[in-house]
């Protein structure tokens, strides 16, 4: 059995469907490509509707849906309300994207999800394990973790364990109990959140590792770049750390720019110790 529908042109629609209450386009094959549509400088396969599927691709054995571009979207997908492109299968890979010199799958989310997901803001969302085998390029700065916070906290905050846990900004000089610094704040955001997770109580993030803005008192000391922080009695806020007999254990990380004097946000390198 050949191909159901074919829709070949050199300047406008290989295959144009426009539906108000069913599906714009539908091609069912046992063998072949559901739908396969062709075209030099148009849309190859086009579908819209407004209360149904603009384009549904069913397919057996093959591709349901399989689209190719030499220099625009191989296959596009935008909804106001659900998803933009839905890919499902049993035994393969439910949506696949190849290039060569772009993005293979590309996600975006301005208000709420961008493929598939929960929660807010999403671009992508995976249920069951993740496998990459080339690099992971993340643009933020550090590795952050979710952390119940007694009150709320601004970015930038140095914070330390309290009652049972809950973490409360530093009041102490060289305390031992401190955690890390609230991420988020100047222009370094977290690159990776670990356990994020709703809850009743407050939660902020804290960065572990990377940089990170932190408050700074240099009234106790003029900061150097590279010079150790510690806390101090600022509420939340970093000092220098000057005695390295009170240091092992309170150390929170390498200040990457001068202080001279007053209180301020620097960036900093965390490396607690």
């Amino acid at each position: 059995m050949a191909n159901p529908v074919v829709g070949t042109n050199v300047n406008g629609d290989g295959v144009f469907g426009s539906s108000e209450q069913g599906r714009g386009v539908v091609g069912v094959a046992k063998a072949q490509t559901g739908v396969e549509g062709n075209s030099t400088s148009g849309n190859g396969v086009y579908g819209s509707s407004e209360q149904g599927r603009g384009v549904v691709g069913v397919a057996k054995a093959a591709t349901g849906v399989e689209g190719h571009s030499a220099s625009g979207d191989g296959v596009f997908g935008s909804s106001e309300q659900a998803r933009g492109v839905v890919g499902v299968a049993k035994a393969e890979t439910g949506v696949e994207g190849n290039s060569v010199s772009g993005s293979g799958v590309f996600g975006s989310s301005e208000t709420d999800i961008g493929v598939h997901g929960k929660g807010g803001r999403l671009a992508g969302y995976f249920e069951g394990d993740v496998e990459v085998t080339g690099d992971i390029r993340l643009s933020n700065a550090d590795c952050a973790e979710d952390f119940d916070v007694a009150e709320t906290v601004g970015p930038g905050t140095v914070v330390v364990l309290g009652e049972e846990g809950i973490l409360v900004p530093s009041d102490r000089a060289y305390d031992t109990r401190v955690v890390g610094v609230v991420s988020g704040a100047g222009d370094y955001k977290p690159g990776i959140v670990l356990d994020r997770q709703s809850s009743q109580s407050n939660r902020s993030p804290v960065a572990l590792l990377g940089k990170v803005y932190c408050k700074v008192d240099a009234s106790y000391m003029p900061v150097e770049v590279g010079d150790l922080l510690t806390t101090s009695e600022t509420p939340g806020h970093a000092m220098k750390a000057a005695d390295s007999a009170k240091s092992f254990g309170s150390v929170i990380g390498k200040a990457l720019r001068p202080l001279s004097k007053g209180q301020s946000l620097i960036p900093i390198l965390i490396a607690l110790q």
